[in-house]
């Protein structure tokens, strides 16, 4: 059972969520509590850093930032002692799981978790750090955006847990973000690849590489609020089965988080692309969507998509790649959004890809980049009409909730 910052944001609600583990374990369910650092403890924590340096080492920034589930798991510890349970805390480096050594964005690469099956086996609930691991000569890592969603399922598969259970402040999986979409449908049941789309594409419940651990290792996900009734059903994330509305399209999703960078003046020849992409993924910048114009006079310009967050790693990337290559400039565009429509059904339905654009065209809107899976089509348009887009498209697709 894993719960964010805002489930275990105060004192009073981590009581809620130590009551809630010891229901479940009194259930005869062995229990393991995944948490997040406190509300904003982590926002904090960086806005401090950054009072000292514009640019902290991300050793350090690591070694800072994994304090913050530290103070959640002992409290909650102690909350479900207070109230005449068993419990026992270990931070992500006690459990055994064993990261590289990309600090600020560290992968998993195995865990050991015997102290948490010997902690079960005394009939303790185990709380467990999320969002931290370490290297294997010792060093703090933390998992980046989502870390504790991915410890919680790759600790689910490590244990051989019967599901892996996400609670939030939301009770499940939507059709649409319903803080746009008034009319979004919640989604009973997605498919692990369905739920890949949506989360590379903007769905911000659960974290991409949660999902693909998931899917890997055939992890059950229960997306939960953890202010709802324990009875609340929620979504399942699990593989296709015949319980799943066979939908065309399941979901609209966007993300306005991303930022457009153009190289202009770019050399047309054989391996310019390779040398660029190569410097960007050596400094550990993920690129999503890529879109090279049509050459003119022996030069093109390349654009691609990034996270706003990546922008400074990508700075200091094309002022190395620039050189190599004899670019002319690069520019970025932060005004930007990606919307998207997913859906299993896609595969089978012609024309899907059309209408999209069709009801695009009929608000005015203009696609700037296109790119596409079986199960996905996403849209890069101006930021000031993600709301517009995302409502257009959730009407046209049938997908509104009916009064």
């Amino acid at each position: 059972m894993k719960f964010g910052g805002t489930s275990v944001a105060d004192t009073e609600r981590l009581n809620r969520v130590a009551a809630r583990l010891i229901e479940r374990a009194k259930s005869g369910d062995d229990v393991v509590a995944v948490v997040s650092a406190m509300g904003k403890v982590t926002d904090d924590l960086i806005t401090q850093a950054e009072q000292i340096t514009p640019s902290p080492s991300k050793r350090e920034l690591d070694m800072l930032l994994s304090t913050g589930e530290q103070v959640t798991i002992a409290l909650l510890a102690m909350a479900i002692q207070q109230q005449g349970y068993e419990a026992i805390s270990f931070t992500g480096s006690q459990v055994g799981i064993v990261t590289d050594a990309v600090y600020s964005k560290a992968r998993i690469v195995r865990i050991d978790a015997a102290c948490v099956l010997t902690a079960l086996a005394q009939k303790k609930i185990v709380i467990v750090a999320g969002f931290q691991g370490r290297t294997l000569d010792g060093q703090i890592t933390t998992l980046g955006r989502g870390g504790s969603d991915t410890t919680a399922v790759a600790l689910a598969a490590g244990i051989k847990a019967d599901a892996c259970e996400i609670y939030s402040d939301v009770d499940g999986i939507y059709s649409a973000d319903p803080r746009i979409v008034s009319k979004a449908r919640k989604i009973d049941y997605v498919s692990y690849e369905e739920m890949l789309e949506m989360a590379s594409s903007g769905a911000g419940v659960l974290a991409m590489r949660s999902v693909e651990f998931a899917r890997n290792f055939d992890v059950v996900m229960h997306c939960r609020s953890s202010f709802a009734p324990s009875d609340q059903m929620g979504t399942i994330v699990t593989g296709e089965d015949s319980n799943m509305e066979d939908a065309v399209v399941s979901a609209v999703t966007h993300d306005t988080g991303e930022a457009k960078i153009t190289i202009r003046g770019v050399p047309d020849r054989p391996g310019v692309a390779a040398t660029v992409f190569d410097i960007l993924g050596q400094n550990n910048v993920n690129v999503d969507m890529i879109i090279q114009n049509v050459s003119d006079a022996g030069l093109t310009d390349i654009s691609f998509t990034v996270p706003e967050a990546d922008i400074n790693s990508v700075s200091s990337a094309l002022e190395i790649a620039m050189k190599e290559i004899g670019a002319r400039t690069w520019n970025i565009d932060k005004d930007i959004a990606k919307v998207s429509i997913v859906g299993a059904g896609m595969k089978t339905h012609p024309g899907i890809t059309a209408r999209m654009f069709k009801t695009l065209a009929d608000k005015g809107i203009n696609i700037d980049i296109i790119s596409t899976s079986p199960i996905r089509v996403s849209c890069i348009i101006a930021a000031d009409q993600t709301e517009e887009a995302v409502r257009a498209l959730h009407t046209a697709f049938e997908l509104d909730l009916d009064d």
